[in-house]
């Protein structure tokens, strides 16, 4: 399995890179915390121009045809800008409809997506706030043409801007992806306080009928899951790489007894723990991202694995990099508060490490 970047990936990688470093600023980042969208309609379009939204969509549908790993290298970039919105939910999405969905879905679909007009996101945890399929509890009811949802969602991201919401529901024969539209009839969206600025809600449905042809069989939840925490992963691992050089980049001018604190050992050991976190996290995300892209059977505990690495990882290198920076660090005048806060987003949302620790036990049969 090789997880090492193609000369054309390096390219995907750079360019991602400039175009967020000129289009995301920490200014940026700032704003859509304190704005009720939490994205900006004019980045999103440039996004769009870029053919960031189809990257795994086929060209029939209007995207580029690449691949989940390509789409982690994006995904990767944008942890380093701590770019908000909705982008990853849509991906989620979009792989969704590539896995499990009919021709006509992905007809429907997929365009709109491709070109940005449309914003679309998931719906699985429930009261438990669990990201297990057993934790799913919510069950469709069925009529001659359509399903019917009864229930709340919990942890929905940016369902306040989304177009379509894809709710995950339990039915004889698995589960069920069901399409409803924002405006569709017995759907509330509450909006929750969150201490990093994400938009997340709660979705209540209350009798909300969704046609056959919205539908999505799912014999498990397997697939949808793995690409999710994939993504979540990739963002973690660009998130903690930035703010890695932001606190060696401090560390070397920042003076304490008339010399740089990184000149002292404690500093440097802490760095060099920062270092080996990140590199492991890149390397064991990577490997997972490498596995669903080619069909791996393993693919499913090496996702495990990544997520319960980079949710201990990522916590450990932003707490170095806090106490790097001594109690200023804290303060909201200064840009690493921002990775700390986030970080802890990436560490619980699809699972902590305990939770994908006792997911590696089962499937190792411990």
């Amino acid at each position: 399995m090789d997880i090492g970047l193609s000369e054309e990936q390096e390219l995907l990688k750079n360019s991602a890179r400039e175009f967020l470093t000129g289009e995301c600023l920490e200014e940026h980042v700032r704003a859509m915390e304190a704005d009720a969208k939490g994205y900006s309609p004019d980045l999103w379009r440039k996004l769009g121009e870029l053919g960031w939204h189809g990257l795994m969509i086929p060209a029939e549908f209007g995207g580029s045809g690449l691949t989940l790993y390509d789409l982690c290298i994006v995904v990767g970039e944008a942890g380093r800008s701590l770019l908000p919105g909705p982008f990853i939910p849509n991906q989620v999405a979009v792989g969704l409809l590539l896995e499990s969905g009919a021709e006509s879905q992905r007809s429907k679909y997929l365009p709109a997506i491709a070109d940005g007009s449309r914003i679309h996101t998931y719906a699985v945890a429930e009261s438990a706030g669990r990201w297990g399929s057993d934790d799913v509890t919510m069950r469709v009811q069925r009529t001659r043409d359509s399903i019917v949802l009864n229930g709340a969602k919990l942890f929905v991201p940016d369902a306040s801007v989304a177009d379509v919401i894809w709710v995950i529901a339990r039915s004889d024969n698995g589960f069920v992806a069901a399409a409803v539209p924002h405006t569709a009839k017995g759907i509330r969206i509450a909006n929750l306080a969150t201490m990093t600025g994400e938009k997340l809600a709660e979705v209540a449905l209350e009798k909300v009928a969704v046609a056959n042809d919205d539908v999505i069989e799912l014999a498990s939840l397997e697939g949808f899951a793995n690409r999710a925490m994939t993504l979540e992963c990739a963002y973690q691992v660009g998130l903690v790489e930035k703010d890695l050089e932001i606190t060696v980049d401090y560390a070397k001018n920042r003076e304490a007894f008339g010399r740089p604190i990184g000149s002292f050992q404690a500093i440097q050991h802490k760095a060099a723990d920062m270092v080996t976190d990140v590199d492991g996290m890149r390397f064991i995300t990577y490997r997972a991202a490498a596995a669903l892209t080619e069909g791996d059977p393993s693919a499913s505990l090496k996702v495990a694995m990544a997520k319960a690495w980079c949710s201990e990882a990522s916590r450990r290198v932003v707490a170095h990099g806090q106490q790097i920076h001594g109690a200023i660090g804290f303060t909201k005048e200064y840009t690493i508060q921002l990775y700390f806060r986030r970080q802890k987003h990436g560490e619980l949302f699809w699972g902590d490490a305990d939770f994908h620790r006792e997911r590696i036990a089962r499937m190792l049969n411990i």
